[in-house]
């Protein structure tokens, strides 16, 4: 909103020119959305508490410490990371970037999902939330709109192929079958941060890492000078996604004030969903959805425990893992909560590191 209303006085350079700068912009989002954090994020929670007065429901068949120690945490917190988000992605974004608007659709119709299944929960006091089904069919519906809506915003040599990190000129043209290709993208993404989300601190710090590398990505194929300089894909349009992944970093540290050990509230599945679908849909809308399973790579880990240990128990049953997903195995190992959320952040750096290398590597 304000590069609309402030870069008509811009003529002739002056302060006012630096709303025509993406990184300009992208400061501003990150400092509004953490002062709404640092303002609002007490409110919010001592509402929520209001409203769920018993917390968030704990699961039974989870490390019984939590049972204990976590008990009448309220949930829903990912309200107060998707308020900040929106805010400030608004008021410094541009209003006419069309991946702008595709990320934002996918972040807040997970959030809605999210939203329904946090409040089954909380209204019946129970783990169960919506039915599996009806949310992977909502997330599935999501995603089919935000893969159609960036092959229509993708250039006609990029839309519907796969690009490969290292290979610079390799591209795997899927025609509509990318389609299908990006909506398990994003649907699996939204799931795997989810999965994530099981102690305090640990998914929102990973996800602000994972979202900043992609947001550097963004801005960089955005860009005819560096993709010529790093031998990537021009996407013109992209860079403006910085913008928004600004305010995600500085939303994500405004929630982690509150969500750090001992949590005063859960991001919850309003939270979780939300931000796994945008990192999803940013892959997708850079054309680095491969890069996507090396940055989130602690993601992918933890969707893979879990599919691991259900498969295995049913053809054996017996557990490869001792809890499901693999965080719970490390507690059950006797691994303190902190120094798993530290270890699991340092293992997002250096994957972050890693993808990031892939822009050069070719």
């Amino acid at each position: 909103m304000l590069h609309f209303l402030l870069t008509p006085f811009s003529e002739g350079g002056g302060v006012f020119n630096l709303f025509n700068y993406i990184t300009f912009r992208a400061g501003g989002a990150f400092f509004t959305a953490l002062l709404f954090g640092f303002l609002f994020g007490r409110p919010i929670i001592d509402m929520l508490r209001r409203m769920q007065k018993k917390g968030q429901p704990i699961r039974e068949d989870g490390p019984q410490s939590h049972i204990i120690a976590k008990a009448g945490t309220p949930t829903m917190g990912g309200v107060m990371v998707l308020g900040a988000l929106l805010v400030s992605t608004l008021l410094w974004g541009r209003w006419d970037n069309g991946y702008t608007w595709m990320v934002l659709f996918v972040t807040f119709c997970f959030g809605s999902i999210g939203f329904a299944d946090d409040y089954l929960k909380v209204a019946k006091f129970n783990t169960r939330g919506v039915p599996g089904r009806i949310r992977l069919a909502a997330g599935f519906g999501t995603a089919l709109i935000a893969a159609l809506w960036a092959m229509y915003l993708q250039p006609d040599d990029l839309s519907g192929r796969i690009a490969f990190p290292i290979f610079k000129n390799l591209l795997l043209n899927l025609s509509w079958g990318f389609v299908p290709f990006a909506m398990i993208v994003i649907v699996g993404a939204a799931n795997a941060v989810n999965l994530t989300d099981g102690l305090d601190g640990l998914a929102i710090m990973p996800v602000m890492i994972a979202a900043g590398t992609l947001g550097i990505i963004a801005y960089a194929v955005g860009r005819t000078d560096f993709t010529t300089y790093l031998d990537v894909h021009y996407v013109p349009g992209t860079g403006e996604i910085m913008v928004f992944v600004a305010a995600l970093m500085g939303a994500g540290l405004g929630f982690l004030w509150y969500n750090a050990p001992p949590a005063a509230v859960f991001m919850g599945d309003t939270g979780s969903l939300a931000l796994g679908g945008a990192l999803g849909a940013i892959a997708v809308a850079t054309k680095h959805e491969i890069v996507l399973a090396i940055v989130g790579g602690l993601f992918v880990v933890e969707a893979l425990s879990v599919i691991i240990q259900v498969f295995w128990f049913k053809r054996t049953g017996r557990r490869v893992f001792l809890m499901a997903p693999i965080h719970h195995h490390f507690e059950k190992k006797g691994w303190a909560e902190p120094t798993i959320v530290i270890r699991f952040w340092i293992v997002s750096v250096i994957l972050a590191l890693v993808g990031l290398a892939t822009l050069k590597l070719r």
